[in-house]
């Protein structure tokens, strides 16, 4: 889904930036939506668990940390294996 917020930017002055900055947001979330599938359930008033569907990875190679109230989470392989692949689709 796409916003096309240009007709707003004609009739509002100064409002150009914000409605870029929310187009922009917009498609940042939509780029990273996909991939990995996740889930968040709430456990208690204040706890939460995030479950993430990663295909391929041990718990050696994945990474959590929290960078300015924000959860972070890096993944790295090792491809020991050199494949040629006509498609690669799954991580």
């Amino acid at each position: 889904m796409n916003l096309d917020l240009t007709p707003l930017f004609r009739t509002s002055v100064g409002f150009d930036r914000m409605a870029q900055m929310m187009n922009q947001a917009h498609r940042i979330d939509q780029n990273n939506a996909s991939y990995p599938p996740y889930n968040i359930e709430t456990l208690e008033e204040n706890q939460y668990q995030i479950t993430l569907a990663l295909a391929g990875f041990t718990q050696d190679d994945i990474d959590i940390t929290s960078e300015q109230n924000t959860l972070v989470i890096r993944g790295k392989t090792c491809n020991d294996v050199e494949r040629k692949y006509l498609h690669r689709g799954i991580a």
